[in-house]
């Protein structure tokens, strides 16, 4: 019979970091080998950008353990069955599949839980590492970028973990996976804002935009996130097909809805607060709000790219917001018609966090006439190193 084991089980944890550690150092030694003869302030900002690329990875690779059934593979934290790996935990994975044998626990699903684990821990330490180069720089000359970025980074993918480790032993409530899942794409908006900052203290230019635009830049960001929530809503939920058509629901423009059971937040998986089991209008309810919504956020980034398109510096990522906005449109569409692809649903989720990342890049690229005279004065200077 399979066991049942302590939800959280730390005995693994120091094999587990030295796995994540081990693992980081990948990306560490190509940073340094692409970047040797470079300043340190340009390695700086190459890991910066490494490391939002692995988060990015990181985040979908969590779409893929989410929309795999995977999230239980292990069903205590951190480890697997209190082993570092699946390997450890053999006999209890296969009790486990034996008793039950589409899941949640299999070998497979234990796999992808605990690969998922690893990366989440190297990530980590890569965001270690930038912290402790952001506070080094305090003290050497040439490289005085601010740390505080990097502590707040630092602070988030802690909180972030302990979000990861409530995911697996509150059995996916779906409040706390979309807390997960959100937390990721702030986790990339903190690694972008590194990026920037560092490229720009390199010499990357700052375009210059009226606060009009930037206000209408952050009310965009506001309003992606609105929608991003509403869709990892849907995800966590497994509510993508209760409309199994397009544009209708279900044969109608306006659906049988259960609305108020269906946005009750704090409730189990698959329940209501009380326990009942929650209703397919309730499942539908939550689908076609999310569907309302991104009518609205495709007018929206629309809007923001015609208001961006006379700036030429800041052509390349207005190309990747239109670029992105058709993705997703595409992608939510196959995702109803072609009956929940696994590519189409992953990259739909990646999609979400791009856009995040190229709207929170624009906003911390640009800056007012204003705010940059303010600036000018105590900008550091790299032409030295």
């Amino acid at each position: 019979m399979a066991s049942n084991p302590e939800l959280y089980n730390l005995s693994p944890l120091g094999l587990l970091l030295l796995v994540g550690g081990a693992l980081a150092l990948l990306p560490l030694a190509w940073v340094w080998l692409r970047n040797r003869r470079a300043s340190p302030a340009v390695r700086w900002q190459a890991l910066a950008l490494l490391t939002l690329f692995l988060t990015f990875d990181l985040v979908l690779f969590g779409a893929f353990t989410r929309l795999t059934d995977s999230g239980l593979g292990c069903p205590d934290w951190p480890g697997c069955y209190g082993s570092a790996s699946p390997l450890g935990a053999h006999a209890d994975i296969a009790a486990a599949q034996t008793a039950l044998p589409t899941g949640p626990v299999t070998h497979g699903k234990a796999w992808v839980e605990m690969v998922h684990r690893y990366l989440a821990t190297s990530v980590g330490a890569l965001i270690v590492v930038l912290t402790l180069i952001a506070w080094r720089s305090r003290k050497c000359a040439g490289l005085k970028v601010s740390p505080g970025w990097a502590m707040l980074t630092l602070v988030w993918v802690c909180v972030q973990g302990a979000f990861g480790a409530l995911t697996v032993t509150m059995k996916l409530f779906p409040a706390i996976v979309t807390l997960h899942l959100l937390g990721g794409y702030v986790l990339l908006a903190l690694l972008t804002v590194q990026w920037v900052k560092l490229s720009q203290a390199v010499g990357a230019p700052v375009p210059v935009v009226s606060a009009k635009l930037r206000l209408a830049m952050a009310a965009t960001l506001a309003w992606l996130v609105v929608q991003a929530a509403s869709g990892a809503w849907v995800s966590t939920n497994y509510a993508v097909l209760a409309c199994s058509d397009f544009p209708q629901c279900q044969g109608s423009w306006w659906p049988e809805m259960a609305l108020a059971q269906g946005f009750e937040i704090w409730r189990p998986l698959g329940h209501s607060a009380d326990g009942t089991v929650l209703s397919f209008q309730a499942l539908t309810g939550i689908h076609f709000v999310h569907r309302m919504l991104a009518l609205v956020t495709v007018v929206v980034l629309g809007w923001m790219v015609w208001r961006l398109r006379t700036v030429a510096s800041l052509q390349a990522p207005v190309q990747w917001l239109m670029t992105l906005t058709a993705l997703q449109v595409l992608t939510g569409m196959g995702n109803v018609v072609l009956d929940w692809p696994l590519v189409a649903a992953v990259l739909h989720t990646g999609g979400a966090g791009a856009l995040v990342v190229v709207l929170v890049w624009l906003l911390a690229a640009t800056g007012t006439q204003e705010t940059l005279e303010r600036a000018a004065s105590t900008r550091p200077s790299y032409a030295h190193d």
